[in-house]
């Protein structure tokens, strides 16, 4: 069949992936990573049940899914501005994109091979979902009161974590609700744009002064019932009427005066709270404040504002750090409690990579996502997409990998919104996150001077294949395209140390958690896996154990310096992220918590962003997620496993890995006292969840 008539047949007809070629990977074996944890993850999280049979894809019909998701995309783009639709040149191109994701030579970020080709975005058309994060600004606050909040309640509910600022502080006085008029009654619609138009309500009731609102929640459907698309089950009313109650408590002591900083942050807080207590179980939000305000920088301070420790936790804290500040006061706040983190707002709108000239592309840009890894302007989404290096044998093989992970993170620029101030700033700006993982695995075999070649020249080729795409779509050049991202379950898909940093251990033991019905439990027993009751949920949980050796060579971060580790961003930065480096540095209090301050007057100058965790001697509680072993322990728990085979798993609901999907920036929701097994596990997962 000549080229020809392929186009002809393929001009009305949905992109699909040959059956032939399809057909030489539904018996191959996957390369997941780390003894079965990869296969784990893929099939507990982003293996869907497909519509009609009841069962779950398989690997090979994941990738079938997102690659078709993503050249329909683009076809519909081609097609609608009579572009020329080639589909010899498709059906090449997106055989080459499969086999470099099933052999996860590069992968979509979590948010894409969970959403992307499904109902979602073929039939919904919420492509807002395979984006990863967003930022708004609160500065415009004074002239339409509800917006950011609501902005970021609806971006949260899709599975985007939101970065915001205090920049709306000081610029309304609420008038309250107005007891003289007559109060008006609303019914709740059992939708997301129900709940957010709820709130939409209530807070523009406190800025306009109309009556006072009631609220019927009749309408919402009970706890426990699931929900189709997003996943997950029902929590019913009580979040929402929750939210309701603490925004009124909150606002009712407003009213009068200006608005403060803590109501902003609390109000966000609160959001990010039900949200993870209603429909998702996980939330991601960063707030920036000013280096020189009290009362923000006291937000976490639970002496100073205990009634925030009932839902601080639900963003990371950070500040607009200007170059050339005197970082004293915030340094010894790191050096106690690992907060705040530090955005360099002036690179971020100056600099593409620290290693070019200022070219002030992004001056419009307003803060980040809550990973840090991206430069936004208000109301911007991101598309991250994760390489792995380490993975490849030569830089021409990772070069023609980076050309396809470009490709589909310029390919969901493509999709719109349903916001028309995100589609104005992302038509024009067109930014994406192309990033690396394995960094600490790559360096181990390949050296620093290798890394720095392939940075180097792969950001190059990224901004040939730029210009050549965006002339062949018609759309602008993105403004930003590479950065590094922290990583998490998508890096153990392919077995790669996450992001830019390094490993607790060279061996440990990943502990993670399944449902006592789930059909994942079976093949893990029968492999040998150990598996017990969850620690505080033992008749509704399990506990599988998998052993993980991240490969020989590799340096921990008890072998790696707090300036080695800062050294380290400022190479990616300079050499390959033209957004941002989302690095959390690990550092000895004791030993170099007073370097801090002469560490930040360094590298002020060579990085966007940077956040710290203080290492803290918490001991050991049950079930950790994470445990080092020794290397004989690992050898006996790997010799003990026989062969892992899931086949085909029937019936398992995914649970939704959201946002950047990480264990960084990501928040677990605890839903009661009994599901920590001690305090310390609490101040453990506080200290690192609470990072940037």
């Amino acid at each position: 069949m000549d080229k020809l008539t392929v186009n002809k047949m393929a001009e009305d007809k949905p992109f699909k992936l040959s059956d032939n070629f399809v057909s030489k990977y539904k018996r191959k074996k996957a390369p997941f990573g780390f003894n079965g944890l990869g296969e784990l993850v893929y099939n507990r999280t982003y293996s869907r049940i497909k519509n009609g049979s009841g069962k779950n894809e398989q690997w090979w019909e994941t990738v079938v899914r997102v690659v078709e998701g993503t050249f329909n995309m683009q076809k519909r783009h081609i097609d609608a501005n009579g572009l020329g639709w080639n589909a010899w040149k498709a059906q090449h191109s997106a055989q080459e994109m499969y086999d470099r994701i099933f052999n996860m030579k590069f992968l979509p970020p979590g948010r894409g091979l969970w959403a992307m080709g499904t109902a979602i975005t073929e039939e919904k058309k919420l492509f807002a979902a395979l984006n990863n994060c967003a930022f708004v600004s609160t500065e415009s606050i004074a002239s339409d009161f509800s917006k950011a909040f609501c902005f970021l309640m609806d971006a949260s509910m899709l599975g985007v974590g939101v970065g915001f600022d205090t920049k709306g502080a000081e610029k309304i006085i609420l008038k309250g609700p107005n007891n003289t008029r007559k109060s008006e009654n609303w019914t709740i619609p059992d939708t997301r744009e129900g709940w957010v138009e709820s709130v939409r309500l209530l807070l523009d009731s406190y800025s306009m002064g109309t009556g006072v609102l009631e609220f019927d929640y009749s309408d919402i459907r009970p706890a426990g019932v699931p929900i189709k698309g997003f996943g997950g089950e029902s929590s019913g009313p009580q979040p929402l009427i929750d939210l309701h109650n603490h925004i009124r408590e909150k606002l009712d002591i407003e009213v009068g005066n200006p608005l403060s900083i803590t109501s902003i942050v609390d109000i966000m807080n609160l959001i990010g709270k039900c949200v993870v207590s209603g429909n998702v179980r996980r939330t991601a939000e960063i707030v920036f404040g000013e280096p020189d305000n009290d009362e923000y920088l006291d937000l976490k301070n639970y002496e100073v504002n205990p009634h925030r420790a009932e839902y601080g936790w639900t963003s990371n804290n950070s500040i607009f750090a200007k170059v050339g500040m005197d970082y004293s006061d915030s340094s010894q706040r790191v050096r106690y409690n690992g907060e705040p983190g530090f955005a360099w707002l002036d690179n971020m709108r100056d600099f593409g990579r620290m290693a070019d000239a200022p070219n002030f592309k992004d001056h419009r840009a307003m803060g980040g996502n809550p990973c840090l890894e991206q430069t936004l302007e208000s109301y911007e989404l991101c598309c991250l997409v994760e390489t792995f290096p380490h993975n490849h044998e030569s830089l021409e093989d990772y070069l023609t990998t980076l050309k396809y992970a470009y490709l589909y993170a310029k390919t969901v620029t493509l999709g719109k919104t349903h916001w028309p101030e995100t589609n104005r700033v992302m038509l024009r700006n067109r930014r994406i996150g192309c990033s690396m993982s394995g960094i600490a695995q790559f360096v181990a075999n390949r050296g620093i001077g290798v890394l720095q070649e392939w940075m180097d020249k792969g950001y190059e080729h990224i901004q040939d294949l730029d210009k050549e795409y965006s002339d062949w779509m018609a759309i602008p050049r993105s403004i930003k395209t590479t950065s590094i991202k922290p990583s998490g379950t998508v890096s153990l898909l392919a077995g790669a140390t996450p992001g830019i940093h390094f490993p607790e251990s060279r061996h440990y033991i990943r502990r993670m958690r399944l449902g006592v019905g789930s059909t994942l439990v079976k093949p893990l027993e029968k492999a040998g896996y150990k598996i017990e009751p969850a620690f505080g949920s033992e008749d509704t949980t399990l506990v599988v154990e998998i052993p993980v050796d991240v490969g020989e060579g590799v340096r921990t971060v008890s072998e790696v310096s707090m300036w080695e580790q800062l050294s380290l961003a400022a190479l990616a930065q300079r050499y390959w992220a033209d957004n941002q480096v989302s690095c959390t540095v690990t550092f000895d209090p004791d030993t170099e918590g007073h370097q801090l301050t002469h560490a930040l007057d360094i590298f002020q100058y060579q990085l966007k962003g940077v956040s710290f965790l203080p290492k803290l001697e918490l001991g050991a509680y049950p079930q950790m997620p994470y445990e080092a072993i020794d290397e004989s322990t690992y050898h006996e728990m790997k010799d003990s496993l026989g062969k892992l085979s899931f086949g085909r798993i029937t019936g398992e609901e995914v649970v939704i890995e959201r946002f950047c999907d990480n264990d960084v920036c990501q928040i677990d929701f605890t839903p009661s006292a009994a599901d920590e097994s001690s305090d310390n596990q609490t101040k453990s997962e506080d200290l690192v969840q609470d990072k940037v």
